[in-house]
């Protein structure tokens, strides 16, 4: 079994685990499943979910960053970090986020995501960052 199938297996196990409220067993399985498979864009996503939902923000923003990295064109990404950011207190970060997330909303496209979760837009108008 290659390590992808692994961590899918994985992902699942995590997803009942969220089910039945046990959120510490979802996060060690979702982190297991991004050691597997650092590509995993649904493994981040819901690792930092879970995270949020486990009371620590701060992991869960890192957690959203690396998921917006693999894949910066997700709307719900860039609007879970939004949430992320305003329950860690940074609203500046989370206004970004959040019009990222307006951005793709109306069918425009992000490029050179940063580490801060504050990259460049393509949507063609002058840019409200």
């Amino acid at each position: 079994m290659s390590d992808s199938q692994q961590a899918a297996e994985i992902f699942e196990d995590a997803t009942g685990d969220i089910a039945l409220g046990e959120l510490e067993a979802a996060i060690s399985k979702y982190e297991k499943c991004v050691e597997l498979d650092p590509g995993f864009f649904d493994a981040w996503h819901a690792l930092g979910m879970a995270l949020m939902k486990a009371g620590r923000p701060g992991e869960a923003i890192a957690a959203g960053l690396k998921a917006a990295e693999i894949d910066p064109n997700d709307q719900l990404v860039w609007s879970s970090l939004s949430m992320f950011y305003v329950k860690n207190g940074q609203v500046p970060e989370a206004e970004a986020a959040g019009a990222k997330a307006r951005i793709l909303s109306w069918g425009g496209k992000l490029r050179d995501v940063k580490r801060d979760g504050l990259g460049d837009t393509e949507s063609g108008g002058h840019g409200d960052e």
